[in-house]
């Protein structure tokens, strides 16, 4: 049974969750892996949905503000162990909501060329390619997206 909760980045879970994430970015962006680290800081994220499975933490993501009306996607993650499940489609559409709540209209989001799986969820999920925003504006293997969520 899928069970849903938010939080912030102080989650126990979310930190195990992420140091996954983390390994698993480290091997596919190589080199890479130390330029977008300085952008996926923990500290300060107030907005945190962790995924459980029979209280088993499973996957998770959050939302940050981007600009007054967009919150920005972040940290993404479902445990190799459970995915094709779901999970990561009711995680965002958690933090969809939770950014309509908090009164955003638009969610944007950083992927890589190198995680074609995440990019195939966030086109079934309703967003598009955008020219890439912020510090990913000339960064090649960058991949970046947008949501209206009105």
């Amino acid at each position: 049974m899928l069970s849903l909760i938010r939080t912030n980045s102080s989650n126990k879970d979310f930190h195990e969750l992420v140091t996954l994430l983390d390994a698993d970015l480290r091997i596919r962006d190589g080199e890479e892996f130390s330029f977008f680290t300085q952008f996926n800081k923990l500290e300060n994220i107030n907005y945190v949905v962790v995924a459980y499975v029979h209280d088993q933490p499973t996957g998770c993501g959050a939302i940050k503000e981007y600009a007054k009306d967009i919150a920005e996607i972040k940290r993404m993650f479902v445990h190799p162990a459970f995915r094709k499940q779901g999970i990561a489609s009711a995680v965002l559409k958690e933090l969809e909501a939770w950014a309509k709540d908090l009164g955003f209209t638009n969610c944007i989001l950083e992927t890589g060329i190198r995680q074609p799986e995440a990019i195939a969820l966030y086109k079934k999920c309703g967003y598009s390619i955008i020219s890439n925003y912020g510090q990913y504006e000339n960064v090649e293997s960058s991949v970046c997206m947008k949501k209206s969520i009105e």
